[in-house]
């Protein structure tokens, strides 16, 4: 059975944990901050974990990691 392809740009913004959940940045932290309270960029800082059903495509997108 051939390998699969790893979806590269789903490998450059997705990291699986050991648990394996699926790990990724928060959006709206690139530009615009000013008018962002300082608490809401703070905690857009944490990563944040897709739901299982999204992890569960997000799993064959990278499947050797």
């Amino acid at each position: 059975m051939p390998k699969q392809k790893t979806h590269k740009g789903a490998a450059k913004r997705f990291k699986l944990t050991k648990s394996g959940q699926v790990k990724h940045a928060q959006a709206f932290k690139r530009h615009i901050l000013t008018k962002k309270p300082t608490k809401r960029t703070r905690n857009l800082r944490k990563a944040a974990y897709l739901t299982v059903t999204e992890g569960r495509t997000m799993k064959k997108l990278i499947p050797y990691k």
